[in-house]
């Protein structure tokens, strides 16, 4: 900016002293022995005309090129603004609206836009940068007629400006841009600006099959860049993700320099799960872009997600290198290593990673590493030193030491979370994890008082109502109250597929199998779960359906061979 009004300060500094005379109201004194020997008549050379500034207002303007060379822009714009409505002059009113554009004052760039054009009703630019800020001030009737003036005058427009203003409008202000568009584009066919804005339009009022034949009908303007990129959202918001790609690509051919275009076209082969050809396209980016981490970030990613570990490992220690505090990176990057088989340097990579949204997951990454080398000593200990550093995250913390140790040491797991109940005591996250461990550990009455003790104080807790309702189910045990619990919980989370396994298991205890079965495949559909697939084979089974028992547990285990609970319900009722 300071440049800014150094150039401009010279040019009128130069302009002033050039029609000093104009400027301060008298006449020059030339004696006539000096006087120049040319013709100076209209037909020879046509004079200079410059404004006519009283001394006040040159030092006005003056002083506001100096205050904007010191950074003073609130004296430089109240200056120029005060100029600009005095004297009416077209210079002085563009560079008032230059510098309200520079500070973001918005108002002042509107008031001073429309005096330019008052000043030069015929200016191109006056009408656009008018049309511009009328835009911007949400009188969007306005800037399309300023705009249609500029087009008449062979001016350049912004009538794509204009179409994305128009988003946050309501629906009769765009049907009315609309038709003016469509009116417009009837006297210029072959205005690629106006085709573009009207697919913009289109789009916005979800025509997006009008705003792709629309293109069609003007394969021109179909071709510029920007055309191309809304085709491709267009598309894709359709479903023909295949149609865009190619459209995309075909683009690229003739704009391989169109960075925004090569983006898209990346983003959608992830989706599509192209990734070596993403991987491709992000590269072409990334060396156009060397320092960006945010691409070598997606560039590893990628590599990750399609097994080259050894490449997202070299992409994120660069981005780790240029953004070192992005924890994204880095735990990817124990990711990386871990799939590398360098267990320690995972470990170590993810232990550096700081608060932020990364930082729970690379605590459970660590901590079931540490459960599978069987360093459970040295596991307790590294996170106690986290809650102690992090206490925010402290119950977390003891909750990802517990989830961690599950599995291989359900007994220590219940140590610890015994010993979490003491920080915090009665958290319903906790009573719950040990109801788990309890049903686990063979403890019911652990199980029930655990959860009803998240039931007094929570009465409204699904999980819990579920939990407590299916225990007494599966124990064939007070039947009718287990019912009431998983209704309860049922009229809370209807779609839960849990619940709804859990409210077709009660009802096989209760005798009523074909309603069981219609609640157990609805569970089996949305969440094909092992103990779905158990408790719908066996009320199949006890109905006589035993081939088609067999057929819901052969899918279950051809998902899961290892499964213990399918295993054993069939070996169960087979032996029946």
């Amino acid at each position: 900016m300071k440049a800014s009004f150094n150039r401009t300060l010279l040019a009128l500094g130069l302009s002033l002293w050039l029609g000093g005379c104009a400027v301060t109201g008298q006449q020059a004194e030339t004696p006539d022995h000096s006087a120049p020997d040319y013709d100076l008549s209209s037909e020879a050379q046509p004079p200079v005309v410059y404004g006519q500034f009283s001394k006040d207002s040159l030092f006005a303007l003056l002083t506001a090129e100096i205050a904007g060379q010191r950074n003073r822009f609130d004296i430089a714009l109240g200056n120029y603004l005060d100029q600009a409505r005095q004297t009416r002059d077209a210079g002085v009113t563009e560079r008032a609206l230059r510098v309200a554009e520079f500070l973001g004052a918005q108002d002042q760039a509107l008031e001073m836009a429309e005096l330019w054009v008052s000043i030069a009703p015929d200016n191109p630019e006056a009408l656009r940068a008018a049309a511009l800020h009328l835009a911007r001030a949400g009188e969007l009737q306005q800037a399309m007629a300023m705009m249609r003036q500029v087009l008449e005058l062979h001016g350049e427009t912004h009538f794509d400006f204009l179409a994305l203003a128009a988003v946050q409008t309501d629906p009769p202000t765009r049907a009315a841009l609309l038709n003016t568009l469509q009116q417009l584009l009837g006297e210029y066919p072959d205005n690629a600006q106006l085709v573009f804005a009207q697919a913009l339009l289109l789009q916005q009022e979800e025509r997006d099959d009008e705003a792709l034949a629309l293109f069609r009908s003007h394969p021109q303007a179909a071709k510029a860049p920007a055309a191309i990129l809304l085709q491709s959202r267009l598309l894709t918001a359709r479903g023909d993700s295949a149609q865009a790609i190619n459209l995309l690509q075909g683009g690229l051919r003739e704009h391989p320099n169109d960075q925004r275009m090569r983006l898209l076209l990346a983003r959608l082969l992830v989706a599509e799960g192209e990734l070596q050809a993403a991987a491709r396209q992000f590269s072409l980016l990334q060396q156009d872009n060397p320092d960006d981490p945010d691409l070598l970030l997606t560039l590893g990613l990628i590599n990750l997600e399609a097994g080259n570990s050894q490449a997202a490992i070299e992409q994120l220690e660069q981005a780790l290198a240029i953004d070192p505090d992005n924890n994204t990176a880095r735990y990817h990057l124990g990711l990386a290593y871990e799939d590398q088989g360098q267990q320690q340097q995972a470990l170590e990579i993810w232990q550096a990673v700081g608060s932020g949204n990364e930082f729970l997951s690379a605590r459970l990454r660590v901590s079931q590493a540490l459960s599978q080398q069987g360093r459970t000593d040295e596991l307790h200990d590294y996170l106690e030193s986290e809650r102690a550093a992090y206490p925010g995250a402290a119950l977390q913390l003891h909750l990802i030491e517990i989830e961690t140790l599950v599995e291989s040491d359900p007994t220590l797991a219940m140590q610890r979370v015994n010993q979490a109940l003491q920080r915090f005591e009665l958290d319903s996250n906790l009573l719950y994890t040990r109801a788990l461990l309890a049903e686990r550990l063979g403890q019911p009455d652990t199980l029930e008082a655990d959860l009803r003790s998240i039931l007094e104080r929570e009465p409204d807790n699904a999980m819990a109502l579920n939990a407590l309702g299916y225990t007494l189910a599966d124990r064939n045990e007070r039947l009718e109250e287990a019912l009431e619990l998983i209704e309860r919980a049922m009229a809370l989370n209807p779609n839960d597929p849990a619940i709804i396994d859990s409210l077709g298991w009660v009802h096989f205890r209760l005798g009523n199998l074909e309603l069981a079965e219609e609640l157990l495949r609805r569970a089996y559909a949305a969440f094909p779960d092992q103990e779905v697939a158990a408790h719908l084979g066996e009320v199949l089974w006890v109905q006589g359906r035993q081939r088609e028992a067999r057929k819901i547990w052969d899918e279950a285990l051809k998902k899961d061979p290892d499964s213990p609970l399918v295993r054993e319900t069939r070996q169960r009722l087979e032996q029946r």
